[in-house]
């Protein structure tokens, strides 16, 4: 594949080559893509997938690149993110957004009309389709909570729609993590509510998160998903971990569940102090830490 034939094949799309990828994740860090295209429309979606099938091209869709590693060594062929396709829309109860649509921006949506049942994602900056991804989840609540339905394109380029009992929800799982698909939308089924209360309940939580995460410094989010019986945080500070740094990397001092960019760090100074939290928690306490962050791309 060269340059000039993909970018040539889709001028209607943005499509930008070696691009560092470390100018749109949240951590600040990760190698470039050999080609980094924005779709604005699901047709634009299908378009790269089916070329990319005919010319035998590899993909991958980052959604907005908040929950996520992507190593020094960038990513091979076409990544396509998803950051143009925002459109949210509100039907009585329903709310459909598009999967470029950040979580946050959905809650407040949903506030906006007296919807109650997002208040937990106030605060998560994630994508729609990274979201339901993940099953991403605060402060009690998590996205399988309110779901009705995804719309997803399959590497085939089908397009099939998943109810919530397809979507085989658990802790931070879904079982598009063992699918190769995008999720192009989703439909959110929430109830009215009295709209002071539902501001109330956010700007608690907003302050809650404010108060407690390291906000002040480019993150992936919580690094590690909760295990059984414990927490995360707290197992690291009981290991004298807090604040330990490799390369630019540090365990945040304000929350020990955060790995924070404090200066130039590398996806690898990210990856290896991941792996360092994991052998350390495992060798004191016998407790295995499951990244709950993606980790992708060339070493």
């Amino acid at each position: 594949m060269t340059t000039k034939t993909i970018v040539q094949h889709f001028p209607n799309i943005t499509i930008l080559t070696n691009e560092p990828l470390s100018n749109y994740t949240y951590t600040k860090t990760g190698g470039p893509a050999d080609f980094l295209a924005f779709p604005k429309t699901k047709h634009d979606v299908k378009q790269l997938i089916d070329y990319c099938k005919q010319e035998n091209i590899e993909w991958i869709c980052l959604g907005n690149a908040s929950n996520l590693i992507v190593r020094d060594g960038g990513i091979k062929d076409v990544v396509i993110m998803l950051t143009e396709m925002n459109h949210v829309s509100v039907d009585d109860t329903s709310i459909t957004a598009e999967s470029g649509a950040k979580l946050i921006d959905v809650s407040y949506d949903a506030l906006k009309h007296s919807l109650t049942g997002l208040e937990f994602a106030c605060g998560i900056p994630g994508s729609i389709g990274g979201a339901a991804y993940m099953n991403a989840g605060a402060y009690g609540g998590e996205l399988s909570d309110v779901f009705y339905s995804a719309d997803i394109i399959f590497e085939d380029g089908s397009i099939k729609t998943f109810y919530k009992d397809d979507m085989d929800f658990s802790y931070r799982h879904s079982v598009l993590q063992s699918l190769k698909g995008i999720v192009l939308s989703v439909t959110f089924h929430l109830e009215k509510g009295d709209e002071v209360s539902i501001k109330e309940k956010m700007d608690e939580l907003t302050h809650l998160r404010e108060s407690k995460q390291p906000l002040e410094y480019p993150s992936c989010g919580s690094v590690f998903k909760r295990p059984e019986g414990h927490f995360t945080g707290k197992l690291i500070q009981d290991a004298g971990l807090q604040g330990h740094m490799i390369g630019g990397a540090q365990i945040s001092e304000k929350h020990a569940g955060f790995i924070v960019n404090i200066d130039h760090a590398t996806a690898t100074d990210y990856v290896t102090l991941i792996k360092y939290i994991q052998d350390v928690i495992l060798e004191k306490f016998g407790v295995s830490l499951e990244p709950e962050v993606r980790i992708i791309g060339r070493k």
